[in-house]
């Protein structure tokens, strides 16, 4: 009886452990995508002085190989963009200006991915 306790203790703390560690790379991931999506609208505003009208005009103009999933999500769809502000000055530079998370869900350290 005492070995089955034992081997159930460390099942659960094994348990535990991996899928912080899963957590852990996915969050690895989604900060990856969102610096590379945010460093192609970069180039896409430094290139043509603009932002990208949507995220399919970064693949379409070769910024990106392709939308990433979200990793939390599972889906190239449901990232949340964020519109740059309105520029009297210059109304066409009005576009994508940031990209964020589409996920309600909260990291590790308590933040939600949606503020990253």
């Amino acid at each position: 009886m005492v070995v089955i306790s034992l081997i159930v203790v460390i099942a659960t703390i094994a348990l535990v452990s991996y899928r912080t560690a899963i957590t852990r790379s996915q969050e690895a991931v989604l900060k990856e995508d969102l610096f590379r999506m945010r460093d192609a609208i970069d180039q896409y505003y430094a290139d043509k002085a603009t932002y990208p009208p949507s995220l399919d005009a970064l693949v379409t103009e070769g910024y990106l190989r392709s939308i990433p999933e979200d990793p939390f999500t599972e889906s190239s769809s449901t990232w949340q963009t964020i519109l740059a502000d309105f520029d009297p000055g210059n109304p066409a530079a009005q576009g994508i200006y940031d990209v964020k998370s589409g996920t309600d869900a909260a990291a590790l350290n308590g933040t939600p991915y949606s503020e990253w």
